[in-house]
């Protein structure tokens, strides 16, 4: 017999199961650095790291690397773990390839050029090239030089031809080149000693990954999610898994986890960055089943971040800025008790503390 769950059971789910509940940890053991922690914004990586209890003002900068992987966007891993993860989030054929790499598959594909073979073709460039750091400009620049016109567009807002940008990001790392900390625009530096792994432990799979972090899923939220094809991700698919229902979908969940569906919500308040792990899941309509709030949650341009209260999305929040003070701008969806509001400035101290400003106040919009 399928077991059903609710939507609340889940969502207190996905907050244990990514460590939101946690006020301490390391590196090791936080989970969310296996499938790798989106670093967009300036309330990215860091700030993810800090909401599951990691001290960041002690990590050492050698610790963690910062890489293009998945979706292109940058994602922080543990460095030793970096030759497993390059592994686990290569394409899983040379369909998933094409679809990774969006519009500039055309081209390679009208002159019969595989989208593996492409993208280790540009890696090849990229590592010959990038032997110091080097802004991404100039990097694009001289691998422009190199390459022939099917990897090439002319783009519109340069005026410009360059190489397409996905094929770009995502062969930096099969080139063994890293981010720069900090650096805008980004700097590319080769990653010392870089080989990549022949094979991956069952913990960097990115659909496992996927499976308990933000189960239960299916096989679409997961490719979504990767930007694959759902026949690379159901190829893949684990084979210890068990079925479950959740607000009448069937679903699917690692089967040692099922267990976690059972507990009930962690109470805490926490001020998610747009991009945080959290708020990526592929059923949004699970998050927040209101389509005026999730526009505001996830518009095209400029996210806000979330507002989360004990496994709900209680509202929004945008940081503003001046000089050495920050003012947190919170949206919220229902009336705020005056302990809520107190938690919340909690968090706004401590996304101050984080960034080195003073908070100058919350201020709640109507």
């Amino acid at each position: 017999m399928v077991a059903s769950y609710a939507r609340e059971q889940v969502l207190s789910f996905r907050v244990r199961a990514q460590q939101l509940d946690r006020t301490s940890g390391t590196l090791t053991d936080t989970a969310v650095l296996d499938v790798g922690v989106q670093d967009t914004g300036p309330d990215g990586a860091m700030w993810a790291l800090a909401q599951r209890g990691i001290d960041v003002s002690e990590l050492a900068g050698s610790e963690l690397v910062r890489v293009w992987t998945l979706r292109g966007a940058p994602h922080l891993y543990r460095r030793r773990d970096l030759p497993f993860v390059a592994t686990a989030v290569a394409p899983f054929s040379e369909s998933d390839a094409s679809k990774r790499i969006f519009d500039a598959a055309k081209p390679l594909r009208s002159a019969g050029i595989d989208t593996v073979a492409a993208l280790d073709a540009v890696a090849t460039a990229m590592r010959s090239i990038v032997t110091r750091p080097m802004v991404k400009g100039e990097v694009s620049r001289q691998v422009t030089a190199v390459m022939d016109p099917p990897y090439l567009r002319h783009c519109r807002p340069c005026d410009t031809t360059h190489l397409y940008e996905m094929p770009f990001r995502l062969a930096a790392l099969r080139a063994g080149l890293e981010l720069e900390a900090n650096t805008s625009p980004p700097v590319l530096r080769p990653i010392p000693g870089f080989v990549r792994a022949p094979t991956t432990p069952a913990r960097f799979d990115v659909v496992r990954a996927y499976l308990r972090l933000l189960g239960p899923a299916t096989p679409r939220h997961v490719a979504d999610y990767l930007e694959a094809p759902v026949a690379d991700v159901r190829a893949r698919w684990p084979a210890d898994v068990v079925e479950v229902s959740v607000e009448g979908e069937r679903r699917w969940l690692l089967a040692a986890d099922e267990a976690e569906l059972a507990a009930g919500p962690a109470p805490l308040t926490r001020l998610l960055g747009p991009f945080d792990l959290f708020l990526q899941a592929r059923d949004r309509r699970l998050l927040v089943d209101d389509a005026v709030r999730a526009k505001s949650l996830w518009p095209a341009l400029g996210r806000p971040g979330a507002v989360l209260v004990d496994g709900e999305i209680a509202g929004t929040w945008r940081p503003r800025k001046a000089g050495a003070q920050l003012t947190v701008q919170v949206q919220p969806w229902a009336a705020l008790s005056p302990h809520l509001e107190a938690t919340i400035r909690d968090e706004a101290e401590r996304l101050a503390q984080r960034r080195r400003v003073v908070l100058a106040g919350v201020t709640l919009a109507d």
